[in-house]
């Protein structure tokens, strides 16, 4: 058994845990669940770089902030109304991460043609796996260690 290297960034240990309903391959929920979460729905509807950005931030564990990915996204959005081809990319990510069918195609007419009930499906979907988008990546590390993160350290020494 070859082992990895080390990257000196310590990670959760996190197993895989199937979605609750349908096959292991497929979403939990179905594209058109969209009003089984009315604020989500209305949330995304509204203001979807928001729910883009919560998404982005868990499916990249960490790497790339809420407020960041969802500036880009708008950002997107206002200048070219091609938010869709950014957003399709975190489908396809999300779907690598767990073993789902993955189908480029697919995923960008979802996107394109669907783009709020995309977001809320990846959203529920994250849900069903364990995670609350809404307190972001160190958040849900937070309280699946129980609350025990390391101490900051300080900036150096002040005078």
């Amino acid at each position: 058994m070859k082992q990895q290297p080390a990257t000196g960034i310590p990670l959760a240990a996190q197993s895989y845990t199937p979605p609750p309903h349908g096959q292991v391959g497929e979403f939990s929920t179905g594209l058109c669940d969209c009003f089984s979460d009315a604020g989500l729905c209305c949330l995304t509807c509204c203001c979807p770089c928001i729910t883009f950005g919560r998404i982005a931030e868990i499916v990249d564990k960490g790497s790339s902030s809420c407020g960041v990915s969802g500036a880009l996204y708008a950002l997107i959005m206002g200048f070219t109304a091609c938010q869709w081809v950014y957003s399709c990319t975190y489908r396809a990510k999300l779907k690598a991460q767990y073993g789902m069918q993955e189908s480029c195609l697919n995923d960008c007419c979802t996107h394109f043609w669907c783009e709020p009930c995309a977001l809320c499906q990846e959203y529920r979907e994250l849900q069903h796996r364990g995670y609350d988008p809404a307190l972001g990546w160190h958040g849900n590390m937070e309280a699946q260690n129980g609350g025990m993160m390391p101490p900051q350290m300080g900036g150096g020494m002040n005078r």
